[in-house]
C-alpha cells in the first residue's frame, strides 16, 4: 500500500479524491446498514433468537408495575401478609428470570457475532488482495487498516447491542403505552405529548451526528497513517533528527480527531439532556394530576401506582435512544467505509470479455513472417515435453511446458563474460556468435542471432543466398546478411521474431501499447505512447531510458499489475488479456528495484516466487543465482526470521533474496527492475556470472542504468518520453544514438537531442 506514489492521495481526509461513498452516506443510516445483511445471515437464527428473549426480558419487566397494583390495592390495602410477602416473592422471581433471560441473550450473541466480525474481516483482507495495484496507489495504508480495525471492532458492537435493543426498546415502549393507556387513557396522553418534539430532535441529531463520526473515523484513518508511517521510517527520522517535527505532525492529527470526538460528545450530551428531561416532565404533570384524581376518588391509588410504575419502567428504553442513535450512526458510517472497499471493482482471475488489443496497422506492420521453431528444439512451439527435458514441467503460454519457451542454439549456460566494452577481446563471444575482429560484430552463422549489427531491420540489407558466404572487406552487416535473413533451419527472419507456420510470434512482444494512468489529467500525455517492442524467445533484452522514461511503467503491464490504454502485449503469440491472472504470474516472474520482504524466514520469503512442490533444493540453487550466500551465515539458516519489510537485512542483502525469488520458479519470462541497484562491484560481477546462465534459458526484459548490467542482454531498447526510440546491441547504440551514449557515459548536464527514432516495422524487425 504505497503512501508516497505521485499520484497518491488520502481518499478519506481529501473530499476530492475521497473514493463513492458520500453518495451513501446521503441515504438513509438503515439502507446502509442492510448491506451487512449477507454477512449476518449465516448466524440469523442465533441473532433473531437472542432479540425475542431480549424482547420477552422486556416485557417481563412490565409485568412488575401489574404485580404491584394488585399488591397496593389487594394485599396491602386488606392488611394481608401473606398477600404482602407472596407479593415481594413474586417481584423477586419476576427480577431473577428478567436477569437470566438478557444474561441467555447475551451468550447467544457473543460467538457469532465474533464469527461475523472474523468474517468480514477475511472478506477484506480477501479483496484487498484482489484489487490492483492503481487502487493501492491511490490509498493511505492506515485509511485501510482503521477499514479492518476499528470500523469492525464498530460493526460488532452495534450488532451486539444497539441492532437488537433498538427493536428490544422500540416493542417495550409500544406494549408499555398500550399498557398506560388501558390504566387510565388521559395520563397516558400527557406521557405521549413529548412524543413529536423528541421525534424532531432525534431526526436533527442524526444528520449532525452522522457527518461529524465519519470525519471521526477518517481521522482515525489519518492517525494509524501516521503511527505507521513513524514506524516504518524510523530510520529516516532519526537520522535526520525528525522525531519532534514527527511528534508535532502526530499531536496536530491527534488534536483534530480530539476536538471531532468532544464535538460529537456535546451532540450526544445534548440530545441526551432534551430525551431526558421531555419524559421527566411528563411523567411529572401525569403525578400531579393522577393525584388529584385518587383524591377526587376517579383512580385507585394501586393504579396510579402501577401507571407510575409502568412509566418509570419505559424511563431507560426512551433515555437510552439518543446513545443507540449515536452508535447506529456510527455503525452506518463505519458501514459506509467497508463497503467503500468492497465497491471498488477487484482484478478479474479470469481471462477479460475485453476484445483483444489491436493489431500493427497495416501501413506500420512488418512484412510476412515465416520462421522456423525456436532453435535448438526443432520443434513447433506448441509440441509437447520431450522426454529427455529436465525442464519438461515448466508452465508455458499455452498450457503446455517449458520445451515450448526452450533457448535457441548458441545460448550456452556457460558463456564466458563480456568486458566493459562489450566485445571480447580473444575469438568473439560465444553467447552472441559476434566477432570482435575489424570492430563489427557480424553473427555468426547458426548462432541464433539474426540481427541487423547496425539496429537496421533485415529487410534492408542485402539478400543473399545461405551458401554464398561472407563477402570480403566489406562492412560486417553485409557479411552476415546470409545469417540474418535465413537462419540454419533455412526459415525467414525478416520479421524479426520467432514464427511458426500459422503466424505464431513467440517471446514477449509490445504492439503499439499506450498506457495512461486512471487518475491522470485528461489533457496529460500518457505514460506510454504507442511502444512497439519484441523480445524474442530466449532474449534478454535491456530496457534504458532516463528517470522518468516510463521504464518501471512499462515493466508493470507484463504481469497485469496496470492494464494497457490502448494496444497489447502478447507472451509467445498470446494476448495477456485473454489469459488467466494466476496463470499468467506463474509465467512471469517479476524483482522490483525496491525489494519487499515479509515477516517470515528467508526460505518461505524466496520459496514465494515458486510452485507448491518446491524443495530445498530449488531454494539452494536460487540462493546460488542470487549470490545470497550470506543466508547459510544466518543464526537459523534459510529458517531465519527477517523482520518486517526484512529490515534486519542490508538493502543489498534484501535485492539478492528478491532476485533469488524471481529466479527459483525458473520461469519462461522473466521481468527484472534494475535488480543490481544495491550491489557493490563485486557482488555484481558474480550475480551477472549466475544471472547468464539462468537468462539463457529464459526470455527476459531487464531495466538497467549501468553498462555491467546491460552487458547481461542480447540486446538493449532505448525509452525516451514514453516511445522506443532505438533498438540494437550495446555497441550499436553507443555509435548511433546520442542519448544512449550519453546515459552510459554519466555525464552531466541535460540529455542531447535524440535523432531519428527506430520505431514502428523498424524496431519490431530487431
Amino acid at each position: 500500500m504505497s503512501t508516497d506514489t505521485a499520484h497518491a492521495a488520502d481518499p478519506a481526509s481529501e473530499s476530492e479524491s475521497r473514493p463513492p461513498g458520500e453518495a451513501v452516506g446521503r441515504g438513509s443510516a438503515v439502507r446502509t446498514l442492510l448491506r451487512l445483511w449477507p454477512f449476518v445471515r449465516p448466524v440469523r437464527v442465533r441473532l433473531f433468537t437472542a432479540a425475542f428473549v431480549a424482547i420477552l426480558a422486556s416485557s417481563t419487566g412490565l409485568v412488575i408495575p401489574l404485580v404491584l397494583k394488585w399488591l397496593v390495592d389487594g394485599p396491602v390495602a386488606d392488611r394481608d401478609p401473606g398477600g404482602v410477602w407472596l407479593g415481594a416473592f413474586l417481584l423477586l422471581l419476576i427480577g431473577v428470570a428478567e436477569a437470566l433471560l438478557f444474561g441467555f441473550r447475551r451468550w447467544l450473541v457473543a460467538r457469532p457475532l465474533a464469527g461475523v466480525e472474523a468474517s468480514m474481516r477475511s472478506h477484506l483482507y480477501g479483496h484487498l488482495q484482489r484489487l490492483p495495484v492503481a487502487f493501492h496507489d491511490r490509498w493511505a495504508s492506515g485509511q485501510l487498516l482503521s477499514r479492518a480495525t476499528t470500523d469492525l471492532m464498530l460493526l460488532r458492537l452495534f450488532l451486539a447491542f444497539p441492532l437488537t435493543f433498538l427493536l428490544v426498546n422500540g416493542v417495550t415502549i409500544l406494549i408499555g403505552v398500550i399498557i398506560l393507556l388501558a390504566q387510565e387513557w388521559t395520563l397516558g396522553l400527557v406521557i405521549l405529548a413529548p412524543a413529536v418534539p423528541m421525534i424532531a430532535i432525534c431526526s436533527l441529531f442524526e444528520r449532525k451526528y452522522s457527518s461529524v463520526a465519519r470525519r471521526a473515523q477518517d481521522q482515525v484513518g489519518d492517525l494509524t497513517t501516521v503511527v505507521e508511517e513513524s514506524v516504518l521510517g524510523i530510520r529516516i527520522i532519526k537520522g535526520f533528527g525528525r522525531h519532534r517535527a514527527q511528534a508535532r505532525d502526530f499531536r496536530r492529527h491527534a488534536h483534530t480527531l480530539r476536538g471531532t470526538e468532544l464535538h460529537k460528545a456535546r451532540l450526544l450530551a445534548s440530545i441526551w439532556a432534551a430525551i431526558v428531561v421531555l419524559p421527566e416532565l411528563a411523567i411529572g404533570a401525569a403525578l400531579v394530576l393522577g393525584t388529584v384524581q385518587v383524591a377526587d376518588g376517579d383512580l385507585s391509588a394501586g393504579t396510579l401506582v402501577a401507571f407510575l410504575s409502568t412509566a418509570l419502567a419505559l424511563r431507560w428504553p426512551v433515555e437510552s435512544i439518543g446513545f443507540l442513535l449515536a452508535i447506529s450512526q456510527d455503525a452506518a458510517k463505519a458501514t459506509e467505509r467497508y463497503f467503500e472497499v468492497l465497491d471498488a471493482e477487484p482484478e478479474s482471475g479470469r481471462p477479460d470479455n475485453r476484445e483483444p488489443g489491436p493489431a500493427p496497422a497495416p501501413e506500420t506492420a512488418a512484412a510476412p513472417e515465416v520462421t522456423a521453431p525456436p532453435r535448438g528444439t526443432g520443434r513447433s512451439p506448441d509440441a509437447g515435453p520431450r522426454d529427455d527435458d529436465p525442464q519438461h514441467d515448466r508452465p508455458s503460454p499455452h498450457g503446455t511446458t517449458s520445451r515450448d519457451t526452450a533457448p535457441r542454439e548458441g545460448r550456452s549456460s556457460q558463456d564466458g563474460e563480456r568486458s566493459q566494452g562489450g566485445e571480447r577481446s580473444q575469438g568473439g563471444d560465444p553467447k552472441d556468435g559476434r566477432s570482435s575482429q575489424g570492430g563489427g560484430m557480424a553473427p555468426a552463422a547458426g548462432s541464433g542471432r539474426d540481427r541487423d549489427p547496425r539496429g537496421g531491420s533485415a529487410l534492408q540489407g542485402a539478400r543473399t543466398t545461405p551458401d554464398s558466404g561472407p563477402s570480403q572487406g566489406g562492412d560486417p552487416a553485409q557479411d552476415s546478411s546470409a545469417s540474418r535473413d535465413t537462419d540454419p533451419q533455412g526459415s525467414d527472419r525478416r520479421g524479426g521474431g520467432p514464427l511458426c507456420g500459422d503466424g505464431f510470434v513467440g517471446g514477449l512482444r509490445f504492439e503499439r501499447v499506450v498506457f495512461r494512468y486512471p487518475d491522470a489529467p485528461a489533457d496529460s500525455p500518457p505514460a506510454l505512447d504507442g511502444v512497439d517492442l519484441h523480445v524474442e524467445s530466449g532474449e534478454t533484452m535491456a530496457l534504458v531510458g532516463a528517470t522518468g522514461s516510463g521504464k518501471t511503467t512499462l515493466t508493470a503491464l507484463v504481469p497485469r499489475l496496470h492494464e494497457v490504454t490502448r494496444g497489447r502485449i502478447t507472451l509467445d503469440g498470446e494476448d495477456i488479456t485473454a489469459m488467466d491472472r494466476a496463470r499468467l504470474r506463474a509465467l512471469v516472474a517479476v524483482a522490483f528495484e525496491e525489494p519487499t520482504l515479509f515477516s517470515a524466514t528467508v526460505g518461505e520469503n524466496v520459496l514465494m516466487g515458486a510452485g507448491p512442490d518446491a524443495d530445498a533444493e530449488d531454494l539452494d540453487r536460487a540462493l546460488s543465482v542470487a549470490q545470497a550466500d550470506f543466508v547459510h551465515d544466518l543464526p537459523q539458516g534459510a529458517d531465519t526470521q527477517v523482520g518486517e519489510q526484512g529490515l534486519s537485512l542490508s538493502g543489498g542483502q534484501r535485492q539478492r533474496l528478491a532476485l533469488a525469488r524471481a529466479v527459483v520458479g525458473r520461469p519462461p519470462f522473466l521481468v527484472l527492475d534494475d535488480p543490481l541497484s544495491a550491489l557493490d562491484v563485486h557482488t555484481e560481477a558474480l550475480v551477472e556470472a549466475a544471472l547468464r546462465r539462468v537468462l539463457s534459458d529464459t526470455t527476459a526484459l531487464v531495466v538497467a542504468h549501468r553498462p555491467s548490467t546491460v552487458l547481461l542482454a542480447d540486446r538493449v531498447a532505448l525509452l525516451s518520453g514514453g516511445r522506443i526510440t532505438a533498438v540494437g546491441t550495446h555497441q550499436e547504440l553507443l555509435r548511433t544514438s546520442a542519448e544512449y551514449a550519453w546515459l552510459m557515459s554519466g555525464e552531466g548536464g541535460d540529455a542531447p537531442e535524440q535523432g531519428p527514432t527506430t520505431t514502428g516495422q523498424e524496431a519490431r524487425t530487431r
